[in-house]
């Protein structure tokens, strides 16, 4: 088995060398990740600048650019043969919820999954005394029968495990994605020379009734798994769409 492990967090983040390490154990494992951290950059492409990619080590490449160009230059360029997996992490703080369409850690897997090969986001909800270790040892048994089963076409999973001892975590659940808003999303403030300047990312607030979503099973301490499709058409709507434009 090949897999390629990337992540938005910098060839050098803890979480993607406790991922690669312990992935070790079900086959070859091929780094290739951005040189440094590129924490909510989506599915970025670069197209107006030349990319470079280096050997840090055997198996592992650090590269210039996005999480979706490491993944594009490990399929087309710097593996000899196509990966069995592609997955992305871990990351350093939760993606769930409408969070996903700005994490580029989910984007690596994105991109593996339009490269029609099964893809693997996995993140670790905290931001303090992070047990890296443990979530990976959570993904081992996902990542198996992932590997061995396949997933349906155009599906990628988002996977979020709960900071917590492995002990307390109460097993997996499969999930749908929760919404949140932010308390004050935009912060405005004036510099030393008297120039306003802002910073974007308030306080997350989760609404209630969030059953059965990514949110409700990390609360519960449980890992959530969240299959998410690539087809991003709202076929519910297409006849209504359909009536509004004809009438």
């Amino acid at each position: 088995m090949l897999i390629l492990v990337s992540n938005d967090d910098g060839v050098t983040a803890h979480g993607i060398q406790a991922l690669a390490r312990t992935l070790g154990t079900l086959g070859r494992v091929v780094v290739v990740a951005p040189d440094r951290e590129r924490s909510a950059v989506g599915h970025a492409l670069t197209l107006h600048k030349p990319l470079r990619v280096e050997s840090l080590d055997t198996d592992v490449y650090s590269v210039n650019g996005t999480p979706t160009d490491c993944v594009t230059l490990a399929v087309h360029s710097i593996l000899k043969e196509k990966p069995t997996l592609v997955v992305s992490g871990i990351n350093r703080g939760g993606n769930l919820g409408d969070n996903i369409t700005y994490s580029g850690t989910v984007s690596a897997a994105m991109e593996g999954a339009l490269l029609g090969i099964p893809s693997i986001a996995v993140s670790l909800v905290g931001n303090s005394n992070m047990r890296f270790a443990e979530a990976a040892e959570r993904v081992v048994d996902l990542t198996a029968r992932v590997a061995n089963h396949g997933l349906p076409p155009d599906t990628l999973l988002n996977v979020n495990v709960p900071n917590m001892p492995a002990e307390r975590i109460r097993g997996v659940r499969v999930t749908r994605m929760g919404r949140r808003t932010f308390k004050d999303p935009v912060v405005a403030k004036t510099d030393p020379r008297g120039r306003p300047y802002y910073w974007i990312g308030g306080e997350e607030v989760v609404p209630e009734s969030q059953v059965d979503t990514d949110y409700d099973a990390i609360e519960q301490g449980y890992v959530s798994v969240t299959p998410l499709h690539l087809d991003m058409t709202h076929h519910g709507v297409l006849q209504e769409i359909t009536d509004i434009l004809s009438g």
